[in-house]
């Protein structure tokens, strides 16, 4: 029968054909010829090697020219568009058979709630749905470092390069946005040594920890032993899980209490949710706050609310979470030394070396301190301190809170005949950090010899001219492919550096961050994985109670005003949390949103990033690698300019960096600008267009940090709006740091048409600073540091202010006593000097930073050496001063240097005695503690009376007759006992301050003791009239039951 008979399926009939597996069929079935793909026989363009999914999707190239030929036997129709070539492949991992790449997002995504405030940057990182650690999120290919194929085969003479190994040879610097920056100098912080979002983190040394997870303590600090509820279970897609949940309240600037919520979820992940979140961000609910449930549907949407139960009361519950929390953190290390002889390389030659050398051991004297195992009661890293089975004698030493014990290798154990030395092996082949130490004329080391699965990190330190003065190392860096980059950088050639205690501080720092750095590598992250499972599985299966999270109780107590109504919600109090609040970004190095601004070059590529801003630090994340790419503290943001979607970021000394954010126009970058409006001292730019007048000039002076010192009056640049004080942030489109002084000025001079971005001055007139700048001004100048200035041998011409010579004439008219005379002048010269650079009251500085200006003026003594005078009668000729004699000490003028040596260190510990008083008083400063302040003042005026009188007077007028008889000498002693008055009342004072502050705390922890026991009476009394109520109800006629 013909496949069309009957009419079925015929394409007369105009009807579907029946589906056939017979191939002649489906030919015949298909529509007309199909449109031919235009080719070309024009040589073929250079092809740049493949690239994955990842890093060229969504990328447009342009169709290729189709030849004079090729349109010829084309069937297309003249107003069809060119088809679009389509790729060879998407993903070369997938002809491979290895699983494909997923897309980076063009933005990152963002945690729900929105407005939750995290504490630190593993909680920024936190994933619901976290990918497969295929080949490990730090590895080189991923993270974007400097570990390219010519890297990872760097040689030198002190490091061979190897397969799956990163050298490190110098000059690397710091992994950054868009590539490799300098190291930042304090007290700004490393990228990786960045952990905690919500408190202040210092940097209190030259070399910072970092790869810490100091956010761990988080339990510790808010939860341990205080009233909170813990929750655990095993969710269906995110396995076994642990919830702590703590209400908190405190008092509002305008009186109100304010209540938030510190939220920790912690999954199977290395990675845990910690932050709080505010109920003004949270749906309206009960005095009494939001029920658990409620509120883990708000911050955990995807965990399943059914899975959960509440944890016991047990003891072991929170010490299992101080566990599961702290495992990360670890203040003891252990490191292996190897010592390698001159023309070795093996690593059998460098087990087997039984006795250490000279050099070595200069090296370990510089590096610890060598202890006696027996008896040692300090970290002992796995060494026998009772037997002395594993050596005698080893090497330990502190450092920022680490204990760190050195496995020597000569110091171990020796077994002769023994090639292996598996008793040297079994404790240095079980240390991820090894040093080792190479004697000049040693073999380049090679990483691949030593036979490990525990050993990442080699620190490969060469000496040079060993056991002399002029001692000096040279340091390399090999690690595995999948630890990440650690610090300090080194600098380029690996050294030299000099055998003194900074070069011991470097090589500590790199040592303990090599360790936690290699945490990150697939080996250890699976451990420390499966070490957090059990765990979670232990809390969920054996430490949970009957109580469903259903009918888990509200936390806290009924408020005083239990039917209060809810205060009314302020527009942006979401803003105004102390964690990081997150938005996801692209950024850029640069500035781009003014024209004719920075385009973006191989290092302005942007990059997908996580945006968290809290009220200290702002940080950029890499999602992708779990990176910090960029951090300046909220005090060093300096201004930023922006549009509906990008926004440049000005800080430090100008540098920016460019945002792009996704969304709503204005909307995201609204948001970001009101946040930064709360927590730093920035402020908006202004784009200024500079026409030059008739004489080609601008109309304005620039110093070299881009200050405007001066504007010519009526000019344009005047009438734009341009004003002394204001800073030159962006010239034509280049920053400043970028341009350098040398080039902004010859831009400014020979630029046709000059557009300028300018950071206002603040609202007294005066230049915006960075805390960066105004920490490294009081570095250089010794009267900002509170240090004497230098004395010079020459007489040194005081020039005081008129305001300051007014002050000084007042305070030495009030003291008591008669008025000095004109002749009556002072060796000692008091110089009262006024900061005119003091911060403004607004100033969002920490009492932590170093001594800056501040608005108490200083006190000063500046000792200058007596002038002589010409004269006759008892003075002593100038060669006859000088000669030095030991009959010189018996005149006035003479012991004046030992008295001053003596009295101005403990005039100028007087000093900062009293800055620190008068800072500590604050803005609540009682009338006892001021009349304290006003009895110090007296006393120092009297104490520069007394100054004024010490030494010898000199006349004014040379006059012979105006100078000060030499009987008429001062009592000796009144100016010591004077000064050690005012040192015994100033330290009576700061014991008052000391015991007020004591009463103020007893007093608010009595206020809180009664709020607390009004909450419980309160819950007692409601609860007694309920219970009143029912038993009347009861009890009652059955018209009150009817009622």
């Amino acid at each position: 029968m013909p496949m069309w008979a009957g009419g079925v399926g015929s394409p007369r009939r105009g009807m579907a054909p029946a589906p056939t597996d017979d191939l002649f069929a489906r030919k015949l079935r298909q529509p007309s010829r199909p449109p031919l793909t235009p080719h070309t026989f024009e040589p073929r363009p250079a092809r740049g090697p493949l690239l994955r999914s990842g890093s060229d999707a969504g990328e447009v190239r342009p169709p290729t020219p189709a030849s004079p030929r090729a349109r010829a036997h084309s069937h297309e129709d003249a107003s069809r568009p060119a088809a679009t070539p389509t790729r060879l492949f998407t993903d070369p991992l997938a002809l491979l058979g290895l699983p494909a790449e997923e897309p980076e997002p063009t933005f990152p995504p963002v945690l729900e709630p929105r407005w939750f405030a995290h504490y630190d940057v593993q909680s920024l990182l936190f994933d619901w749905a976290p990918r497969p650690r295929g080949t490990g999120s730090h590895t080189e290919a991923s993270s974007g470092t400097l570990a390219l194929a010519e890297d990872q085969t760097a040689t030198s003479d002190l490091l061979l390069g190897a397969p799956g190994f990163v050298s490190e040879l110098g000059g690397e610097g710091e992994l950054g946005l868009g590539g490799p920056v300098s190291p930042p100098v304090p007290p700004a912080l490393p990228n990786a040594a960045v952990s905690v979002l919500e408190e202040p983190q210092t940097r209190t040394t030259a070399y910072s920890l970092e790869h810490a997870d100091l956010g761990a303590g988080y339990y510790r600090k808010y939860f341990y032993g205080k009233e909170h509820q813990n929750f655990f279970g095993l969710d269906e897609a995110l396995g076994p899980v642990a919830v702590s949940l703590r209400r908190e309240e405190r008092e509002g600037t305008g009186g109100g209490t304010l209540h938030t919520y510190r939220v920790i979820v912690r999954t199977t992940q290395l990675r845990t949710l910690r932050g709080t979140i505010s109920e003004d961000a949270l749906p309206p609910g009960p005095p009494r706050g939001l029920s658990p449930k409620k509120l883990l549907e708000h911050v955990a949407p995807r965990l399943s609310p059914t899975c959960l139960r509440l944890g016991s009361a047990s003891p072991k519950v929170p010490r299992t979470l101080l566990t599961l929390d702290e495992q990360v953190l670890s203040f003891q290390r252990k490191v292996g030394i190897l010592y390698c002889r001159a023309g070795q390389g093996s690593e059998e030659e460098m087990y087997n070396n039984q006795e250490a050398g000279a050099a070595f051991m200069q090296f370990l004297t510089l590096l610890g301190d060598v202890v006696r195992l027996k008896g040692f009661e300090s970290y002992r890293a796995q060494l026998d301190t009772k037997t002395d089975s594993t050596g005698t004698h080893s090497l330990y030493t502190t450092y920022q809170d680490h204990e760190i014990m050195f496995h020597v290798s000569t110091m171990l154990p020796y077994t002769p005949n023994n090639q292996q030395q598996l008793l040297r092996k079994r404790h240095i082949g079980n240390d991820i950090v090894t040093i080792v130490f190479q004697e000049p004329g040693s073999k380049p080391f090679c990483p691949t010899t030593i036979r490990s699965h525990f050993q990442h990190v080699f620190l490969v330190v060469r000496a040079h001219a060993p056991c002399t003065p002029h001692t000096s190392y040279r340091v390399a860096v090999s690690r595995t492919q999948d630890t990440p980059a650690f610090g300090p950088a080194l600098p380029h050639g690996g050294g030299p550096f000099a055998a003194n205690a900074d070069f011991r501080a470097f090589l500590l720092a790199k040592a303990l961050n090599g360790e936690q750095a290699a945490g990150h590598a697939r080996q250890f992250h699976a451990m420390a994985t499966r070490t957090r499972q059990q765990y979670l599985q232990d809390l969920a299966t054996n430490e949970v109670t009957t109580t469903s999270l259903d009918s888990a109780s509200r936390f806290g107590l009924p408020s005083l005003g239990g039917r209060r109504r809810a205060t009314p919600r302020g527009p942006g109090a979401e803003l105004q949390a102390a964690g990081a609040l997150m938005w996801g970004v692209r950024a850029a190095p640069g500035a781009r949103v003014a024209a004719g601004a920075e385009t973006g070059g191989p290092e302005g590529a942007e990059v997908p990033c996580l945006l968290g801003i809290s009220a200290e630090t702002l940080v950029l994340v890499a999602p992708r690698d779990g990176r910090v790419v960029f951090n300046c503290a909220c005090r060093d943001v300096l201004a930023w300019t922006f549009s509906e979607h990008q926004l440049d970021l000005y800080h430090g000394r100008g540098e920016a960096i460019t945002l792009r954010l996704d969304g709503a126009p204005g909307q995201a970058v609204g948001e970001v600008v009101a946040r930064l409006q709360l927590v730093s001292r920035g402020c908006e730019t202004r784009e200024l267009a500079l026409p030059r007048d008739g004489q080609g000039r601008l109309g304005f002076e620039v110093d070299a940090e881009g200050f405007i010192t001066h504007v010519e009056r009526f000019t344009f640049a005047e009438t734009t709006g341009l004003r002394p004080g204001a800073r030159l942030l962006r010239v034509c489109g280049q920053t400043l740091p970028k341009l350098g002084p040398e080039a902004a000025a010859q831009m400014l001079r020979s630029a046709p048409k000059v557009c300028v971005t300018v950071l206002p001055p603040d609202e007294s007139g005066r230049p915006r600073r960075s805390f960066s700048e105004l920490y490294t001004l009081s570095l250089k100048e010794p009267s900002r540091r509170g240090v004497p200035e230098p004395v010079q041998e020459e007489a040194i011409k005081v020039v005081l202010l008129p305001p300051t010579k007014q002050l000084l004439h007042f305070c030495l008219q009030d003291s008591s006593g008669p008025p000095p005379g004109p002749g009556d002048l002072t060796e000692e010269r008091t110089e009262f000097l006024h900061s005119h650079n003091s911060l403004s009251p607004r100033s969002s500085l920490s009492d932590e930073a170093p001594v800056l200006p501040n608005t108490t003026p200083d006190l000063l003594l500046v000792t200058t050496a007596n002038p002589s005078a010409p004269g006759t009668g008892g003075e002593t000729p100038p060669s006859q001063d000088q000669s030095g004699s030991p009959s010189s000490h018996e005149d006035p003028s003479d012991s004046a240097p030992e008295l001053r040596a003596s009295i101005l260190p403990r005039t100028l510990s007087l000093r900062n005695s009293i800055s620190k008083i008068m800072s500590e008083a604050g803005s609540e400063t009682l009338e006892d503690e001021w009349q304290s302040i006003s009895e110090i003042a007296s006393t120092c005026n009297t104490i520069l009376e007394s100054l004024s009188r010490e030494g010898q007077p000199i006349s004014e007028s040379g006059d012979p007759k105006g100078a000060p008889k030499c009987d008429s000498e001062p009592e000796p002693g009144s100016l010591s006992e004077k000064v050690s008055h005012l040192e015994s009342m100033l330290k009576k004072l700061q014991e008052d301050l000391q015991r007020e502050k004591a009463d103020r705390a007893a007093l608010e922890e009595e206020v809180r003791s009664l709020r607390h026991n009004n909450q419980r009476l309160l819950a007692e009394s409601e609860s007694a009239a309920t219970r009143l109520l029912l038993a009347s109800r009861q009890l009652g006629s059955p018209t009150a039951d009817l009622a």
